[in-house]
């Protein structure tokens, strides 16, 4: 049987996304990416706080059915991008949660798929908020790791299903 870490978190409603839903591609130089006159686009998009965050607010929390965001595990203001580096700060529901790297590396996974490679992502947790939070930000930070991690099969199923509605980017599966 599975431990369950917080048997009861506080779930809190969504907030609605500040940009509109736009299908437009995130990648510097995609293939489909076309302007008014059929030319290929060549602007650079430049990617913010909330674009990162339409991004991982609807991640799954590996224990609950819940997304991220209901849980505050990841809020907007917990992100910060400058130039090319993505930094984003995440809280645990409880200070003991065993879940947090399995989290961490959720949040990793969806940032390294939706985001041009010229982008460091940098995953850390929230100061204060864990009970091993140097080790655990250690192992999330760490490329070799992190590969080591995603060789493991079973560990990426468990991604995969904490994934699976993460493109709704904070839309409920009704509107998408």
């Amino acid at each position: 049987m599975v431990e369950v870490f917080n048997p009861n978190p506080t779930i809190f409603a969504p907030a609605k996304s500040v940009k509109p839903f736009n299908t437009e591609s995130l990648w510097v130089e995609d293939p489909f990416s076309f302007d008014a006159d059929g030319e290929a686009a060549d602007v650079e998009q430049l990617i913010d706080q909330e674009e990162i965050f339409d991004l991982i607010r609807s991640i799954y929390d590996p224990e609950h059915p819940n997304t991220l965001e209901e849980l505050r595990v990841v809020s907007a203001p917990q992100i910060t991008v400058i130039g090319n580096r993505v930094m984003v700060e995440f809280t645990p529901t409880v200070p003991h949660c065993g879940m947090s790297t399995l989290i961490g590396l959720s949040i990793r996974v969806r940032l390294l798929r939706a985001l041009p490679s010229r982008f460091k992502i940098d995953i850390t947790l929230k100061p204060g908020s864990h009970q091993s939070e140097l080790a655990v930000n250690k192992q999330l930070n760490d490329k070799e790791r992190v590969a080591a991690a995603l060789e493991n099969p079973v560990l990426v199923q468990t991604l995969e299903q904490s994934l699976v509605n993460a493109s709704l980017r904070g839309q409920p599966a009704a509107e998408a």
